[in-house]
């Protein structure tokens, strides 16, 4: 693909239902490589009241943003079940799309979705920020330049608030915390090794919540390459934690170690309103990704982060349920 956008590229985004859909849009706004049209949601009250709050307009039908022939790209931040729907109409129309995680909530659809970008010739990338963290960003040059050696093994945790809402609805999240919270740190492990998933053994149950889903998760595996993995997903932060979750990671070379901890840029401000919080600051990833996938895209350059890289991820979340049930370990792929 050769198209290149001389103007800013101009955005839908479809649903506020994910709450990253509000950090998207204000991402959106303060790039001026970026503009954003219009918003989609079919719940009225949510859609109008993003609407005013952006200054755009709102459409119920997600169809008729997407038959606008000012908007280039859309985000997708529907619940999971939906994405895969949403995605084949964006690029029916034309529109690149990038999908919040997990890219979808089953192997067909997460290949449906890849095969209709491609031939549609728009692009599709997945919302996996992560990658754009300070610390993981600078770990990631570290391997690459050989200092750690040989990756043997990566223990990794991504444990976070409960999040509620259709999160816990198995027929709209496709999972609970499983699904949730093992793929950020999935794709950061396919990053860093180059290797692909090879083989989960994984254990799931509900042990914080009074919930019919799970919300803990312990993932063993290994990769093509034989480095050892493990992952901690989890919904284990209680609501008055000092932060939303961590997304570290451990990792053992043959030549070095390095510890990640994502999310450690804070301050804990303390007032007679709110009490004791942590408050975040440093590099925002969502912006990072944002302003890359339009910088990439602009210059008709597939994003960073691809729709191939989104169905992996998924896939091992879905090969841990599947161990799960079946108390053996699962090869991959499915």
């Amino acid at each position: 693909m050769t198209l290149q956008h001389s103007r800013p590229l101009r955005f839908g985004i479809i649903s506020f239902a994910h709450m990253h859909a509000t950090s998207y849009a204000r991402c959106i706004q303060a790039n001026p490589d970026a503009e954003l049209i219009a918003i989609a949601d079919p719940d009225a009250e949510r859609g109008q009241t993003w609407a005013g709050r952006l200054g755009v307009p709102w459409h119920a039908d997600h169809r008729d943003l997407l038959g606008r022939a000012d908007i280039d790209a859309v985000i997708v931040t529907t619940a999971n079940v939906e994405h895969a729907a949403m995605t084949l109409d964006a690029a029916a129309a034309g529109k690149h799309v990038l999908c919040e995680k997990p890219l979808a909530t089953t192997v067909a659809d997460g290949r449906a979705m890849i095969d209709a970008c491609a031939r549609a010739g728009v692009f599709l990338g997945t919302a996996f920020p992560c990658r754009y963290l300070p610390a993981v960003s600078r770990a990631k040059e570290q391997v690459d330049a050989g200092r750690l050696g040989k990756i043997l093994a990566i223990a990794g945790a991504n444990r976070g608030w409960m999040p509620g809402g259709w999160f816990v609805d198995r027929a709209q999240a496709g999972g609970g915390a499983v699904m949730d919270h093992t793929v950020h740190i999935a794709d950061l492990i396919r990053w860093f090794t180059g290797a692909e998933f090879a083989e989960v053994y994984a254990e799931a149950g509900t042990l914080f919540h009074d919930l019919d889903i799970d919300d803990a998760g312990l993932l063993s595996f290994s990769m093509t390459d034989g480095t050892l993995c493990t992952l901690d997903a989890s919904w284990s932060r209680l609501p008055h934690y000092r932060g939303w979750g961590d997304v570290s990671m451990n990792i053992l070379g043959e030549e070095g170690y390095v510890s990640i901890d994502s999310l450690s840029q804070a301050l804990m401000l303390s007032t007679e309103e709110r009490g004791a919080a942590w408050i975040g600051w440093g590099s925002d990833m969502d912006y990072l990704l944002i302003e890359d996938f339009v910088r990439r895209v602009g210059r008709g350059e597939p994003p960073a982060i691809t729709g191939e890289d989104g169905l992996a991820a998924m896939e091992l979340a879905l090969a841990a349920y599947r161990s799960v049930e079946t108390g053996q370990p699962v090869k991959l792929p499915l």
